[in-house]
């Protein structure tokens, strides 16, 4: 029986870091909580990228929760969904009034999820 190998690396010297190696000690690495410590100010992402990160953020979740609040009830994209249509079972477990809710519901939980996430960054 032969076995097969992967090939081995016959680069061995790789060029050095000039960069320094930071040590860590116990009161870089942890806050005074016991947790994490913030970066330092110079490393930190700017103010204004963070905010348009979250403002994107909550747009997407709001726009998907309202997408997956509305689908379930919209003809179009409920009852004559391709998938459905192709596999009968599953489509009329999709016509099931609870599926429909509990969809919904999943779609009013992301919409809460962004609402949350909205007013959170506003309290910073």
């Amino acid at each position: 029986m032969q076995m097969f190998h992967q090939p081995e690396s016959t680069f061995t010297s790789l060029a050095e870091s000039p960069a320094p190696v930071p040590q860590p000690t116990d009161e870089t690495t942890l806050g005074s909580a016991g947790g994490p410590e913030e970066p330092e100010p110079g490393s930190r992402v700017p103010r204004w990228l963070v905010r348009v990160e979250l403002v994107l953020r909550v747009m997407v979740r709001m726009y998907i929760g309202l997408a997956v609040c509305y689908a379930p009830w919209s003809p179009m994209f409920w009852d004559q969904n391709p998938l459905f249509l192709q596999f009968p079972t599953l489509g009329v477990i999709a016509v099931n009034g609870a599926v429909r809710g509990l969809v919904s519901g999943l779609g009013l939980l992301n919409l809460w999820i962004a609402f949350q996430d909205a007013l959170e960054s506003w309290n910073r």
